[in-house]
């Protein structure tokens, strides 16, 4: 009886008491059955982790794919706009060429001009002192009797000329 005294061989029943209670009760079933649930739980988990990291490496991929194509559309924009770009340069060094050729030619006809408008103001202004000079010489060596013979003969020979 002293084997009653020992405090291990109550604990001893105790527990086989709650397992003998516990087990009646089906309470290994029922965690079972809870960690069955639990475990269905993970695997969905996992199986939707799974199917969003696919889906996410999917996109990804598009994504790099577009990346590239925008990128390939980039380069083709900037070539275009560097052609168009030299393109226009080009015909703008043309136009500016031509422009400045057209004004220079235009200038070298006002120059042209300027220079036959002063010879003829000069030729008028030579003729016009020759005839001065003229007029002057004549009337200082001309006298009444001089004069009246050259009108005399002047309209003699007026008839022959008009004839």
């Amino acid at each position: 009886m002293e084997l009653l005294h020992e405090p291990e061989l109550w604990v001893a029943v105790g527990f086989v008491l709650v397992i003998v209670i516990l087990v009646s009760k089906g309470v290994p079933g029922m965690v079972g059955k809870m960690l069955d649930a639990r475990a269905a739980v993970i695997s969905a988990e996992l199986a939707e982790a799974k199917r969003l990291r696919d889906e996410a490496v999917a996109l990804m991929a598009d994504y790099q794919k577009r990346a590239a194509g925008a990128e390939a559309e980039a380069q083709s924009i900037i070539n275009d706009a560097r052609a168009d770009a030299e393109r226009f340069a080009a015909e703008s060094r043309a136009s500016l060429k031509a422009q400045i050729e057209r004004r220079a030619q235009g200038a070298q006809d006002r120059i042209a001009q300027a220079e036959a408008a002063a010879l003829n103001e000069i030729r008028v202004l030579a003729a016009n002192a020759a005839a001065g000079a003229a007029e002057k010489l004549i009337a200082a060596r001309m006298d009444d009797k001089r004069a009246a013979q050259l009108i005399e003969s002047s309209i003699k020979d007026l008839g022959g000329k008009l004839n």
